[in-house]
C-alpha cells in the first residue's frame, strides 16, 4: 500500500527525514573533513536536521529544487560557527592535537556506522587533515569542497555566500599552503601496510636497528594523549635520534599485553594497539616519497578519540590461531 501524500504537495510523509537520511553520508564526510572530530561533525549533523526539519515544518507547500545543495550549505555553515568552538577548546588542550581517527572495522566484519561508512567514500588522510588545521576555517571548507568532493567555484560562492572571485582566491592560498606542507604523493596500499608492519614489529620489539633504518632522518612524531595518558611532551618530536629514544622508552612501559589490529584509518593502511578489549592507541604513519621510510608517526592515545574503536570476534579468533599455531 502506499503513502498518502502531504496535505496540499505530492510528497509522501517523512520525505524531510528520507532525503536528510539519503545525504547524510556526505554531509557527515564534509564535516568531518572541516572539523577533525567525530563528535563535533555528529553536533553539526544534528543542527543541520533541526534547521532542515524546522524550515519543512514552517513552509511545507515550500518545494526544495535541490535538497542536496540547500543541506549542504546547511551543515557548511554550521560548521563554519562550530569551529570557533573547537578552536577555543584546543587553546587549553594538553600537549600535541591530532583529528579524531576514523577506524575501519577488521576485515571480514560489516560497516558498523556512519564514521565506518565515510572510509569507503571520501577519506582525507591523517596527514592531511593535520595540514588542514593551519588553514583559517573558510579556506578550509573551499579546499574540502573544491579539493576533496569536487565542487566548483561557483557552487561554493552560494554554500559559503561569497563571490565566486573570493572564492577564486580562498582555493588558491589554501592549495598552496596545502601543497608546500604536503607533497602530491600517495603510497600504494601494499607498500604503507608492508611499511606498518616494519615500523610496529620494530617499535614494540625495542628494535632499534631496524627503526633506523625505517625512519627517515627527519621523521617526525605526534603523540596525542590530551593530558589524559602519557604522551611523548607538549610539542611533537622531531629527528630520528629523538624520536628512537622516544620509541625505546615506550616499549619498556607498554610493550605487555599489547595487541595489534591492522586497520585502515582515515583511508590510509595504520595499526590499532589493544591492551585486553581497550583500544590503547591508533598510529598511522606517513611516508617519504619513495615510500621506503617513516616521515611521521601519528599517534593517538586520548580515550576520548578512540571511543568509536572496537576489538570484535574475528580478530580474537585470528589471534588464537596464531597463539596455536
Amino acid at each position: 500500500m502506499s503513502e498518502s501524500p502531504e496535505p496540499g504537495t505530492d510528497e509522501p510523509p517523512n520525505t524531510a527525514t528520507r532525503l536528510f537520511m539519503d545525504h547524510r553520508e556526505l554531509l557527515f564526510a564534509i564535516v568531518y573533513n572541516m572539523l577533525g572530530s567525530v563528535a563535533d561533525t555528529e553536533d553539526v549533523l544534528q543542527d543541520t536536521w533541526l534547521s532542515w526539519s524546522g524550515s519543512r515544518d514552517r513552509s511545507p507547500l515550500r518545494k526544495i529544487e535541490n535538497p542536496r545543495a540547500y543541506l549542504v550549505r546547511i551543515a557548511v555553515n554550521q560548521a563554519l560557527k562550530r569551529r570557533a568552538v573547537v578552536s577555543r577548546r584546543r587553546e587549553t588542550y594538553v600537549g600535541p592535537w591530532l583529528p579524531e581517527p576514523l577506524v575501519a572495522e577488521a576485515a571480514g566484519e560489516p560497516p558498523a556506522d556512519a564514521a565506518e561508512r565515510t572510509l569507503r567514500a571520501e577519506s582525507v588522510s591523517m596527514a592531511m587533515l593535520v595540514v588542514l588545521e593551519s588553514l583559517t576555517p573558510l579556506e578550509r571548507a573551499v579546499f574540502v569542497l573544491n579539493e576533496v568532493f569536487g565542487y566548483p567555484h561557483t557552487e561554493i560562492a552560494e554554500v559559503i555566500d561569497r563571490s565566486p572571485s573570493a572564492v577564486r582566491q580562498l582555493a588558491h592560498r589554501a592549495r598552496r599552503h596545502v601543497h608546500a606542507r604536503r607533497p602530491l604523493y600517495e603510497a600504494h596500499p601494499r607498500v604503507r601496510r608492508e611499511a606498518t608492519e616494519r615500523f610496529v614489529a620494530a617499535a614494540l620489539g625495542g628494535d632499534i636497528g631496524a627503526l633506523m633504518e625505517i625512519l627517515a632522518p627527519d621523521v617526525t612524531v605526534w603523540t596525542d594523549g590530551g593530558g589524559k595518558r602519557r604522551a611523548a611532551g607538549l610539542r611533537p618530536v622531531r629527528g630520528r635520534e629523538k624520536a628512537l629514544r622516544l620509541f625505546s622508552a615506550y616499549t619498556q612501559r607498554r610493550v605487555k599485553q599489547m595487541d595489534v589490529s591492522y586497520r585502515r584509518v582515515n583511508g590510509d593502511e595504520a595499526a590499532v594497539l589493544f591492551q585486553g578489549e581497550s583500544p590503547y592507541a591508533v598510529m598511522v604513519m606517513d611516508l617519504t616519497p619513495e615510500g621506503d621510510r617513516v616521515s611521521g608517526v601519528y599517534i593517538v592515545t586520548n580515550p576520548d578519540k578512540l571511543t568509536h574503536v572496537h576489538r570484535n570476534e574475528h580478530e580474537d579468533a585470528d589471534q588464537n590461531e596464531e597463539a596455536d599455531a
